[in-house]
C-alpha cells in the first residue's frame, strides 16, 4: 500500500505543515526545533514503515510514529501552558494527535493480523 493513500499518513502530514507554518517565527529556537522535528517524525516514519518489506518491520516503524505522536502532543501541551500556542488552537492539535494515535493503532493491528 502507498503510504500516500493512508488517511493517518495524510492527516499527519497537514498537522506538521500547519506546525511549521504557525512556529516559523518562533524566536525560541530550541521550542520551534524541537515541536517541528517531532511534528515531522510522525509521517516521516508512517512512510519509512510502509516502505519496509516485512511487516515486522512496517509495525516498528508505525510504533515509532506513535511514540512520536506523543512527544508531539506533550510540546503542544507544554506549548499552551507557556503561552507559545492558543488554546483553541492547542485543543485542536492535541486532538488531532490523540487521533492520529488512535489510527496508527489501528493500522499496526491490522498488518500485524
Amino acid at each position: 500500500m502507498d503510504f500516500e493513500r493512508l488517511v493517518v499518513w495524510q492527516r499527519s502530514k497537514c498537522l506538521a505543515v500547519r506546525i511549521f507554518k504557525e512556529f516559523a517565527r518562533c524566536g525560541d529556537f530550541g521550542f520551534k526545533d524541537q515541536i517541528t522535528r517531532s511534528a515531522l517524525s510522525v509521517p516521516s516514519n508512517i512512510a519509512e514503515g510502509m516502505e519496509r518489506r516485512s511487516c515486522k518491520e512496517k509495525v516498528h516503524f508505525l510504533w515509532i510514529a506513535k511514540a512520536s505522536c506523543g512527544e508531539l502532543r506533550t510540546q503542544i501541551l507544554i506549548g499552551r501552558d507557556i503561552a507559545y500556542i492558543a488554546e483553541p488552537l492547542a485543543e485542536n492539535w492535541i486532538m488531532e494527535t490523540r487521533e492520529l494515535s488512535r489510527m496508527l493503532v489501528g493500522l499496526i493491528n491490522k498488518i500485524s493480523d
